[in-house]
């Protein structure tokens, strides 16, 4: 079996017409919130998809530089700090 059979291809979408940049990062990831630039639409929609294996994931977005969680997406869980993570299982 491939590595790509395994995977399903997930897309994340967050809306704000104003944004300037946003990006995905989560525990798919390293948390790195460069490594994800999602791609915008004329209505203000920001997407990108990426290629997990099943499981349990944690992830935010960041938006001009500030970290926010999924405003569409009611799974949640707390980071350790005051903030939340988003949560998609796959």
């Amino acid at each position: 079996m491939r590595d790509n059979d395994r995977k399903k291809r997930v897309r994340f979408q967050f809306t704000d017409i104003a944004a300037r940049k946003v990006f995905l990062a989560g525990s798919f990831n390293a948390w790195d919130p460069s490594v994800r630039p999602l791609k915008k639409n004329a209505e203000g929609l920001w997407r990108t998809t990426v290629a997990l294996e099943h499981g349990v994931y944690q992830y935010r977005f960041i938006v001009d530089g500030e970290w926010k969680e999924d405003p569409s997406f009611q799974n949640k869980l707390i980071d350790g700090s005051v903030a939340f993570n988003s949560v998609i299982v796959v």
